[in-house]
């Protein structure tokens, strides 16, 4: 795996309160990355840590292998969960300065930052001051801040917040296109209808401790197991008179049917057939809200 960013036994206490602990994953290049968990899991602060906002009590951060320090962060599009735009510059100035402090001419900053402000239909407000945005147009003009030097690796804090849908989804496609080109995201959020729709790999963080990571396709199939959604002219109650099913459960019309570790699909089916008409014989792949809750409550337990 061709990897861009690897965070090594990262830790942060703050007295006796262990905010991020032992926390390592690494983000293939050219993903959209979610990093996940509940609030005061500990996600803010390790983006913090990332971005040398704040140092780390232990563990190290590299991308491209090197080890991030105060030049290298500049090479990361970074935005933050709390916007700040200075609110007293005009719209296209404000992005001039943003893209001058990333290491731009001030020329070629104008030149992206126009183009940008047109593609995000905020051309006309080029000369407006920043505070007579509102503020889902605030958060599209630091978006464009942020990608405006151009970086293979975009580092984005609930990105989504105080946007409408139509904006929200200019700004999914925009990601998914970039990442077509390359570029790598890591993308901080609890709203999990967007990670499913758009990242690749997660890492779940619980009680500051990374407690699920990997691919997101390969998490659904650990998590479904050997269970199969099944339909047809038969009731739950059938179903779970079968001898391969050690267990069944009714999701609303829905009937799943988890088969017993040593039983083959093959054999469920055998069984519905002889029950009456199958209609529906297909593996289950759980949601990652069903997931997140899950693997929550599994390591709640644990710690238990």
């Amino acid at each position: 795996m061709d990897v861009i960013l690897s965070l090594e036994g990262l830790t942060k206490r703050y007295g006796d309160h262990v905010a991020v602990e032992g926390l390592s994953f690494d983000v293939p290049r050219g993903s959209i990355f979610g990093l996940l968990g509940p609030n005061g899991a500990g996600k803010t602060t390790t983006i913090r840590m990332v971005m040398r906002i704040i140092l780390p009590d232990a563990g190290q951060v590299f991308l491209d292998g090197e080890p991030v320090d105060d030049d290298r962060r500049r090479l990361i599009g970074y935005l933050p969960e709390e916007r700040g735009l200075y609110r007293k510059m005009k719209v296209l100035e404000h992005l001039v300065f943003l893209g001058t402090t990333r290491g731009l001419p001030s020329n070629e900053a104008r030149k992206r930052a126009s183009a940008w402000l047109e593609r995000f239909e905020l051309g006309e407000w080029a000369d407006h001051k920043v505070e007579d945005l509102s503020k889902g147009m605030q958060q599209k003009v630091q978006f464009i801040g942020t990608i405006l030097h151009r970086p293979r690796l975009l580092i984005l804090d609930e990105p989504f917040s105080g946007l409408d849908p139509i904006n929200a989804r200019q700004i999914k496609d925009l990601l998914i296109a970039m990442r077509e080109e390359g570029v790598t995201v890591v993308l901080s959020t609890h709203v999990l209808p967007q990670v499913d729709e758009l990242c690749d790999h997660i890492c779940l963080i619980n009680r500051a401790r990374p407690i699920l990571t990997g691919a997101l396709e390969d998490v659904r199939t650990r998590y479904g197991g050997n269970t199969w959604e099944v339909a047809g002219t038969f009731g739950a109650a059938d179903v779970g008179q079968l001898g391969p099913v050690a267990a069944v459960h009714q999701l609303g019309e829905r009937i799943l049917a988890e088969l017993a570790p040593d039983a083959a699909p093959r054999e469920l089916l055998a069984g519905l057939l002889q029950l009456g008409d199958v209609e529906t014989f297909v593996r289950f792949v759980p949601d990652l809200e069903n997931i997140f809750i899950r693997a929550v409550e599994e390591d709640r337990q644990h710690v238990a």
